[in-house]
């Protein structure tokens, strides 16, 4: 069996008692970061084999993986947060276990682009989800010019390091329009802001930006909370 497990997106205790239980009791946990996932083991005191599944091994690891699965292991996979296969590893060993007749559980859990969207206030009866934006300035603006129009609302995960960047992006392209930010969700230093891109830039000038953040836009609700 393949058991796809959520883990927090912060706060350790938002993990459920199936995810607890399954964790215990499987073969081998596949870990995105065996050294994150192990501050969460040692907190509930669960001692299993680890190995790492991450973005650039998991084509390598995924068919050793499914040898196992088809001899009657049971593997749980996990990402550092959230998830499996949400900007995460996870979608091709689900695939692989399908293709080959493995029974695959679903442990649901934690969703920081499901927490963010709650957060927001903005409408969540459509929403669409475009994990990481281009890196490049260029594909980016390309990306955000293609998604005007849409009717709901938009989620993009991203980096410290780009945020500046991506909101002036958007500021260009979008003509400033209002934004959510969400970062540390779950942690001691939870933020949600909403405002013009603009103001959010000076925000972050000011304020280095740190942590994970989700960003989110709904062309109809294009009027700050703070005007």
């Amino acid at each position: 069996m393949l058991y796809i497990v959520s883990t927090p997106i912060g706060n350790l205790k938002d993990i459920t008692f199936r995810a607890i239980e399954t964790l215990r009791s499987v073969d081998l946990i596949a870990a995105e970061d065996t050294r994150h996932t192990k501050i969460l083991l040692e907190a509930y005191q669960i001692q299993r084999p680890l190995t790492s599944f991450f973005e650039h091994n998991q084509l390598k690891k995924t068919e050793g993986l499914l040898e196992l699965l088809k001899a009657g292991k049971s593997v749980a996979l996990v990402t550092d947060a959230g998830t499996p296969g949400i900007s995460d590893p996870g979608f091709l060993l689900v695939r692989r276990a399908m293709e080959n007749n493995v029974p695959v559980s679903v442990i649901p859990g934690a969703s920081a682009c499901l927490t963010a969207l709650t957060a927001s206030g903005l409408p969540a009866h459509r929403f669409l989800f475009e994990g990481f934006l281009p890196i490049k300035s260029g594909a980016r603006r390309h990306k955000l010019e293609s998604l005007k129009g849409f009717k709901g609302t938009l989620i993009f995960y991203e980096s410290p390091h780009r945020l500046l960047k991506t909101l002036k992006d958007m500021q260009d392209v979008w003509e400033d329009p209002v934004i959510v930010v969400a970062r540390e969700l779950t942690k001691k230093f939870e933020e949600v802001l909403r405002d013009k891109t603009s103001r959010l830039m000076e925000h972050f000038r000011l304020h280095a930006p740190k942590g994970e953040f989700v960003l989110l836009r709904n062309e109809d609700e294009d009027g700050s909370l703070h005007t």
